[in-house]
């Protein structure tokens, strides 16, 4: 790979110039998509690296074929955050601090206006990341169906919000330069946790480096954000079990990254949440114990504040899926979503566990 940086003389004249990487592991199936879809947005990047790490199938000549930069990992044992950071160290020494880095999912579609609106919001100092609102791809099965409907509700909180959200998301998200630079000066003068010890920009010791990088943003006094308008097609998972280990990851990776922090100004928030997980995690082990006491002991009695409580939450599950149409309202209505919910709350059991116990992390 070949990075061509602009004269220093002229970066106070020119606009900021765009450099999407597309890190990619065996993506075959869909780097083409990734790619076409940011050659038509309405801001296209000036240049498109696709960042081919330990990949076995046909990604780096589909890319080749696309005709974008390819950057092949060396020696690369951590992940999608060890490659990022094998690419952005020679990156960040060839641009200037005004130039923008967007890393993108090679699995992931962004809509045309992506990164003109995420650009707008750069514009904006005190932001330090720019990140996208998801919805799942179309996938067929009822497992993507309940993703999609997950993700809706995800969009219409965040839009409620006016874009303020908790993690800059990794499927999508805009960075400034000098933002980068402040991450990496401040792993290796220890501000921040060290990652790889070398300075990188992501952390390659973490389950979550969107969580993690986040939280490094944010005790560097920047904000983040997720505009309603930065919208993106992303991967779902087919089954229960690739379901299971991603959010396992996920949450895992959160609860870690809240230790690795500790309690500051930025995680107390996070932290809430996860005493709040633990709490859910609790009342629906203790709910679902007293039913099978109850039905055991033929002493199951239906009360109508449960009623009430129950008419509630179907009101809330039809309202959040109303942009998806009025089958989907109507479906909700069924409340069949809680298998969803109860898988959910099993998995957060388990991050706790693992993180506890400190078991084995697989990814």
């Amino acid at each position: 790979m070949t990075c061509v940086a602009p004269t220093r003389a002229s970066a106070s004249v020119r606009p900021s110039r765009i450099t999407a990487l597309l890190p990619a592991h065996n993506e075959a199936g869909t780097i083409r998509g990734a790619i076409t879809a940011l050659r038509s947005q309405t801001r296209p990047p000036d240049a498109i690296i696709v960042v081919a790490d330990n990949c076995t199938d046909e990604t780096e000549q589909i890319a080749r074929d696309e005709d974008v930069d390819v950057y092949a990992t060396r020696g690369n044992t951590d992940k999608k955050a060890g490659a990022l950071n094998q690419v952005l160290a020679i990156l960040l020494a060839e641009l200037d601090d005004d130039d923008v880095v967007l890393v993108q999912d090679a699995d992931s579609i962004l809509d045309r206006v992506f990164i003109d609106e995420a650009m707008e919001r750069l514009a904006d100092p005190s932001y330090g990341a720019v990140g996208g609102v998801f919805r799942g791809d179309d996938r067929r099965g009822f497992v993507a169906h309940l993703q999609r409907n997950e993700y809706a509700r995800y969009a219409r909180d965040v839009a409620r919000l006016k874009g303020r959200c908790l993690v800059v998301t990794g499927t999508a998200a805009l960075f400034r330069v000098a933002t980068l630079r402040r991450i990496s000066a401040a792993r290796r003068n220890g501000r921040l946790p060290a990652g790889d010890g070398r300075g990188g920009v992501y952390d390659t010791t973490v389950l979550t480096e969107d969580n993690e990088i986040s939280f490094a943003i944010m005790h560097l006094g920047y904000h983040i954000i997720s505009p309603s308008t930065c919208t993106l097609v992303t991967e779902t998972m087919p089954t229960w079990r690739a379901l299971w280990d991603q959010r396992l990851r996920w949450k895992r990776g959160a609860v870690e990254n809240c230790v690795q922090y500790g309690l500051t100004r930025v995680t107390w928030r996070y932290w809430g949440r996860q005493l709040l997980g633990m709490l859910g995690v609790l009342v629906t082990l203790l709910y679902v114990a007293t039913i099978v006491v109850a039905l055991a002991s033929a002493s199951f009695v239906i009360h109508p504040v449960w009623f009430a409580l129950t008419g509630v939450f179907v009101i809330e599950r039809v309202v959040t899926v109303r942009y998806r149409g009025w089958k989907h309202m109507l479906a909700a209505a069924t409340m069949y979503e809680l298998v969803l919910d109860g898988f959910l709350q099993l998995v957060q059991g388990k991050a706790y566990l693992d993180a506890v116990t400190r078991r084995r992390r697989r990814w």
